[in-house]
């Protein structure tokens, strides 16, 4: 009878460990869920990210001078016969 008592409170422990500690244990889903939120958090913002991409690729594609607009701005591309004139922002 003592047997058979310790062999059910050490299940009773073993079950309780992997219930709590185990690998789809009480802490590891309590992890996974922060896990969670925080990707799709993540993925809230890019796909935020991909519309605001998206309108500026479709603006480009419908006006041709805006395409022009945006390569003279960030690339500093000139046309033929245009003299370049480099500002600094701040003088030494």
């Amino acid at each position: 009878m003592k047997k058979l008592f310790f062999l059910s409170v050490v299940l009773l422990i073993w079950l309780q460990y992997t219930l709590w500690f185990g690998q789809s244990g009480y802490f590891a889903r309590e992890r996974l869920d922060t896990q969670l939120s925080q990707q799709q958090g993540r993925v809230g913002v890019l796909k935020y990210r991909n519309q605001i991409l998206t309108a500026q690729v479709l603006a480009l594609k419908a006006n041709p001078k805006m395409l022009e607009a945006q390569a003279r701005r960030d690339l500093g591309m000139v046309k033929r016969g245009e003299v370049f004139y480099l500002v600094p922002d701040h003088q030494l």
